[in-house]
This record gives structure tokens, sequence and C-alpha cells, in this order.
């Protein structure tokens, strides 16, 4: 639904800044001992080897106990605060299930060797069109939800989950270290600071993203995205602050494997690229258990910065919302997939119930339709041509406008106006918007008008008054309401007429009419201004 803007670039350098919507940060230079090496890190399924022994099981840390503190180990109990655990859902609605149990679900196991790094892996005993198992660990006495297949690999022992008083005299850092030795995995330790003494440290740091046309050229912090450690079955997940940094609570004793997880805070999330997930992972590879600081560029890893680039525009759009109370959110949930070979985005917002012919959106999916018989997208970006933060910017905005603008006019609506899409796409080779003339046309042209218009605006606010608008050729004139709008209507009366009953540029005319008179005039020159060619 978004024209990619030609030439930006070089536009963007003579244009000043205005605003920049994104959380902003003095300038941070990360000493290089805090940079994070993703130099052996790839994209595609991940290449398991051997299974290894877990350090963390019962069994591993009552031996080690044992080795280091024989006159005491008898009368040490040490009980399961764990367990490793593999679930097999069946469908979204039960990944969807054990998602809002809190589980953090990784779909590959926790305890094999990585010979290969990448961002999703695919058990080769499960059929490639259903979901993988899921991985998890659980606290020993969660209740497995029914219907759901799981099956219970290891009951473990993580000294920072026992609730309970520990046996005085031991030093557990010390333990853990000693179980990765009797276990075989004293090469993932780092060397003790001081002879017989073990240390651990806590991750913590910081994820930026350079957007080299906004901002004043200073990096912005990877807005609210999840950050996953894990050593075996030791795991943690927390949220970047809006600055990008990032704190562990757990301590780590050995080095640990760092993942970033596309689901943000504010409840979106960024998925999919071929993948059976509903947000996409990616893996950062092994790192310091003190934590890294990454600034993420499109030369860093292009897949890596376009999901950073569509967070972070993704997230300044739910705050600009906020600002604006007129200016519904889209739905919290909403679901985003990035696809990097095509070239043209939609809304269809099938996760919120709209219903849309599977045929016509799978034509427009092409080679990623399959994904459609288990995660429904809200919004799909084709980023094939975009080349930089700004382009991906303004195609993340432009459809997250059309995303508002459904919780304003509702399923019906929707459904006639992405039908019309979808068939003049299809129909007419790749023009997605038809000529105006078709039946439906009406859906489109307000729909069009309107996400043109704010994805313009915001665009604007971010990169500088001087920045080229899109959409302005198409028949639909979007310069209607940023005529308006340049004569004192805000965006969020705009909006607010969107109702169900709005289609087409008469209704549209009208009802802007109706509710706001003392614009009467303003508004029949601007529409009379613009008529169809």
């Amino acid at each position: 639904m978004n024209e990619t803007l030609n030439a930006m670039k070089t536009l963007l350098k003579l244009t000043p800044l205005l605003l920049d919507v994104c959380c902003t940060h003095a300038q941070t230079e990360f000493p290089d001992s805090r940079r994070a090496d993703l130099s052996g890190v790839e994209h595609g399924m991940i290449v398991l080897g051997e299974k290894m022994p877990d350090p963390y099981s019962v069994e591993n840390v009552t031996l080690a106990v044992r080795s280091l503190y024989p006159e005491i180990a008898a009368r040490t109990d040490i009980r399961p605060t764990d367990i490793y655990v593999r679930f097999l859902p069946a469908d979204q609605n039960q990944y969807d299930a054990l998602e809002a149990l809190g589980l953090e679900l990784t779909d590959h196991p926790l305890d094999h060797r990585i010979l290969r790094e990448g961002d999703y892996y695919h058990d080769p005993g499960i059929a490639e069109d259903r979901i993988t198992w899921q991985y998890a660990v659980v606290p020993a006495d969660f209740s497995f939800p029914g219907g759901i297949p799981h099956e219970i690999l290891d009951e473990c022992y993580i000294p920072e989950n026992d609730a309970h008083t520990r046996a005085s005299g031991i030093d557990w850092l010390a333990v853990e270290r000693e179980s990765y030795r009797l276990t075989g995995n004293a090469d993932l330790l780092p060397p003790l600071t001081r002879e017989s003494e073990a240390v651990a440290a806590t991750p913590e740091g910081r994820i930026t993203i350079l957007d080299k046309d906004g901002n004043g050229g200073i990096p912005s912090g990877v807005a609210g995205v999840k950050v996953c450690v894990n050593s075996f079955v030791k795991f943690e997940t927390v949220y970047t602050d809006d600055e990008g940094f990032y704190t562990m609570t757990k301590s780590f004793t050995s080095d640990v494997r760092y993942r970033l997880i596309f689901k943000n805070k504010r409840g979106f999330g960024i998925g999919v690229n071929l993948l059976l997930v509903p947000a996409s992972v990616s893996t950062l590879g092994k790192q310091p258990s003190s934590g890294f600081d990454l600034q993420v560029e499109p030369e860093t890893d292009w897949k890596l910065f376009t999901r950073c680039a569509v967070n972070n525009a993704t997230a300044a759009y739910f705050d600009r919302c906020q600002t604006d109370d007129e200016i519904a959110s889209p739905p919290a949930n909403l679901r985003i997939w990035i696809f990097r070979n095509l070239g043209a985005s939609s809304t269809p917002m099938l996760q919120q119930g709209v219903w849309v012919d599977s045929g016509r959106i799978g034509d427009f999916l092409g080679e990623y339709s399959s994904l459609l018989k288990m995660f429904l997208p809200d919004v799909t970006l084709g980023l094939k041509h975009c080349h930089s933060y700004a382009e991906i910017y303004s195609e993340t905005v432009h459809e997250l406008s059309h995303a508002s603008h459904f919780v304003r006019a509702g399923k019906t609506f929707w459904e006639q106006y992405i039908l019309y899409v979808l068939k003049s796409y299809v129909t007419s080779l790749g023009v997605t918007y038809g000529t105006g003339l078709e039946a439906g046309a009406g859906y489109c042209e307000v729909g069009e008008m309107w996400g043109f218009f704010f994805g313009n605006l915001l665009f604007r606010e971010r990169y500088g008054s001087g920045t080229p608008a899109e959409g302005l050729s198409l028949w639909f004139f979007p310069q209607i309401l940023m005529y308006l709008e340049e004569r004192g209507m805000e965006a969020g009366q705009i909006f607010s007429v969107l109702g169900p009953d709005v289609v087409g540029r008469d209704s549209f005319q009208e009802a802007l009419s109706d509710n706001y008179p003392e614009y009467y005039s303003v508004i029949n020159q601007a529409f009379d201004r613009y008529r169809y060619q």
C-alpha cells in the first residue's frame, strides 16, 4: 500500500530534523571490550550438535555438592526448582494458550551444542507445515494445561529459583562451576579470577540503532524488545527500556547465549520470514556473562536492522497515538510480518478477526501463503525496495495508519476494503489501488486518503517539512487532507469521522462538514480543489 520514496537519501540530507518521535540519549561510545561480536552469527536454521549433560539437573548438582562438600552433602536435600519440558502445540490457539501462562518458549533444545547459529529451528520429525516442539523451563509445581502434548525432559535445580533456606556453608557459584566441570562443560566457563574463587556476572548493556537520516545521526535505543539469555536451562528474559538498556536479575558463571525476541513490551509482535512463530528471533550468539553493547546499522546485519527499525517505528507510532487520544492505537496484540522479497505491503488485520478470501491473500503473499495455515498477520511489510531506516519507517507508519483506521471503521468495512485491494493487486498485475472506477473503490479511497495523509504527516514530523510526500499522484488525493491540516484541522479531528459509514469522498466530506461546521468552507475548498482528472 505504500510507494517507495525515490532519491530519499539525497533529499533528507538537505532537510532539518524537526522532531524525533523515538527516544533519544546522549551518544554513547562503546569500548571495544563491550561490543557484541556477531561474526559467527548466521541466519537460517540452527544446526544442532550432540546433546550435552545439563549441569543444572538435580542429579548433576547433587554430584557437584558431594564433590565439594562431602561432609554436609548427606544432609543437603536438593529438590527440583524447575522442570525442563517441551510442548507440541497443534495450532495457534494452543501456542497462544502456552504464552498466556507466561512461558518463554524456544523452538530448539537448550541442552545441545550449537554447530551453527541461526534464527530458528524445526525438528526434522515434525512436518514443515506444523508448529515444531517448543521448549520451556517451568516451575516445579507447574500445572500443565490439558490437551497440549508435552514431554518432561529433566528435573532441574537453579539456585536463584530456590525460595527455601539453603544449607549454610555452601558456595552455590562454586557448585555451579563444579557441575559444569563434572559434566564435561568446563570449556564454557571463564577462568577463575583468584584460585578456588568462583565469580558470576549479571548481564547488562545497551542495544541501539542508527538512522543516518534522522535524530541528528545519534543512535536511538532499540525500544521494548526482549533480550533472552540462557546457559542450558538457566534462562532469563527482560525488555529493553525505551533507550535500549537492559539489565538481567540472574547471574551466570559461564558465557551465555543471547537472542533478541521481537515481541515488544507494548504488545505487538514482529514476525516472520518463512518461520512458523508469531515473533521473529535474532540470535546474537555466545557473548560474555557481563553483557554487551550493540549498535545496529545496515552494515551490521540487514535482517537484524530491518527488524529493529520496524520495532522502533511501531513503538513510536503506539506512543504517538497515546499523546493524541483522538487517534486510536492499533490493537495491542498487533502481529506484523516482514517480507524482504515482496515489494508491496498490506494491512489485512486477519488476527483481529477480519475474514479475507484465503485464495486472494495467498496470491498476494505468493511463496509465503502457507504461513496462513498457522499464524495470521495483521500487517505485512514488503521491504524489497527499502534500503534505509527512513524508507522502512515510511512503509511502517503508513500501514499502521491503516491499523488505526481499522479500529475506528470495524471488521465489515475492512473486509470490503481489503477485498478490493487484493482483487486490484491480483487482476491488475500489481497495481494495488485499481483506477477508482471499480465496485468497492470508495473503501479504498477513504482508507488510502487517510493512510497516505497520516503516514506523510508522521514522516514530516520525524524528518522535516521539506521531505517528499507519497501518494500525491494517485486517484484518491491525500492532498485533500493535507490541505485541511495546513489550514488548522488536526489529524485527530479528521480521524474522528472515519466510522464504518464513511465510504468514498462524498460521505467523507459530509461527515467532516457535519462534525466540524467551523471548517465548512475550508472542507469544501479542499474537496473541490482535487477532483478526478
